[in-house]
């Protein structure tokens, strides 16, 4: 495979192999720091109402990176043919996140281990935004599975949809869209108009891969010999209560494969919340269930891979007949 499908492979196995090395700067963060600096300049020039200024943010954030990304792309192809291919390659693996899921999650299992739930709590607030401070080892536990759960899609499978539908370009401009709504997508006072075209792009972009995951989901809980057939019922029973239209179905998915319920009662800023429980099943939460969540999340990503490569040489077999 040297085309695309080279690419998305050579992309996953270097995501698994070195993850996101913190002395590089992330080019997520260069986006970022770039939305940071187009949302002060909009805000600044008060012409505007504040979801028109939010909606032309998208459009020049988005449009910039696909822009640089694309220049680059094409910069590396007057070089050297080779050099083009392995940029694409740099581009998906920036764009993947198995690695850093797997080990933020696990992160917390070592200090649970040990029982330090101080420590624990520490771990799992680097990835949650509800308060900690007051956990158990349960709710830890669930924490890190919920985060796990949640960030598949958008740190794995949606990246790989796209890039296996448009190019290392289209996972770079879903990351963009996805990174704008981590950072502008918020209910509340100061981005409820500015960020209404980021949280709203980005429930579409996400609408279709949230919900392929759904049966790889089931099919890596069969190889794992988990519950496998609890999946879809719990995906159609509980999937839509989420407040999300598109995080229920993964979330709903992997509590049926591991048979426990994920939502309950949680405080956020001191603010508690009932949120609705996505599940079939009563289980316990434990380090164990963490664990089942992580090789869940790679099996689940590596069976993505390996459908999507496969759909796409037949339908290029198809195709050239």
């Amino acid at each position: 495979m040297t085309g695309l499908e080279g690419q998305l492979a050579a992309a996953f196995l270097l995501d698994l192999l070195i993850g996101d090395p913190r002395f590089l700067p992330h080019p997520v963060r260069l986006v970022g720091a770039f939305a940071l600096h187009v949302e002060h300049l909009l805000r600044r020039w008060q012409r505007l109402p504040l979801r028109a200024a939010g909606i032309a943010a998208v459009i020049v954030i988005v449009g910039s990176t696909v822009g640089v990304a694309q220049l680059l792309l094409m910069l590396c192809g007057l070089v050297h043919p080779l050099l083009e291919w392995w940029g694409g390659v740099m581009m998906l693996y920036f764009c993947f996140a198995a690695r850093d899921l797997a080990g933020h999650a696990s992160a917390v299992t070592g200090p649970l281990q040990s029982g330090n739930l101080e420590r624990a709590r520490e771990c799992v607030g680097m990835i949650v935004g509800r308060d900690t401070a007051t956990m158990d080892e349960s709710e830890v536990s669930l924490a890190a599975v919920e985060s796990v759960a949640e960030n598949t899609v958008d740190g794995v499978t949606a990246p790989l949809l796209f890039g296996m539908l448009f190019g290392p370009i289209g996972a770079v401009a879903y990351k963009a869209v996805n990174t704008l709504d981590s950072m502008f997508g918020y209910r509340n006072e100061r981005y409820r108009e500015f960020g209404w075209a980021a949280a709203r792009l980005d429930d579409l972009v996400n609408y279709l891969p949230s919900r392929l995951t759904v049966p790889v989901i089931a099919l890596a809980a069969f190889f794992m010999r988990l519950r496998s057939a609890e999946v879809l019922p719990s995906v159609v029973r509980t999937a839509r209560l989420h407040a999300s239209p598109n995080a229920g179905y993964p979330e709903a998915a992997y509590a049926g494969a591991l048979g426990m319920r994920f939502g309950g009662p949680r405080s956020y800023g001191g603010i508690q919340r009932n949120l609705p429980f996505l599940g079939i099943r009563h289980g316990a939460c434990s380090i164990q269930t963490v664990r089942e969540a992580v090789r869940l999340m790679m099996v689940t990503s590596f069976l993505f891979l390996m459908l999507g490569i496969g759909v796409r040489l037949v339908m290029q077999a198809v195709l050239t007949q």
